[in-house]
């Protein structure tokens, strides 16, 4: 599969990024970008399943953080 393709699914299927409503300004690209950040730091951090990797993250509000290397 395409780089480009697969990320795009990605970004469509967990984060539904086809039935956004940011549709002004620069708003798209900078929820693109952060959706992108947030895909390649779970990649990074070794989780495969991108929803997986954001359920992990949403149980402790320190997982984020740490994967960022700003942990308190």
């Amino acid at each position: 599969m395409d780089l480009v393709v697969g990320l795009h699914y990605v970004r469509d299927v967990t984060f539904a990024e086809d039935a956004s409503r940011t549709r002004t300004v620069s708003g798209p690209r900078i929820m693109e970008s952060l959706r992108n950040l947030a895909i390649t730091v779970l990649r990074r951090a070794g989780h495969s399943n991108i929803a997986e990797g954001l359920r992990w993250a949403s149980y402790n509000f320190d997982h984020p953080l740490s994967l960022l290397g700003i942990a308190r």
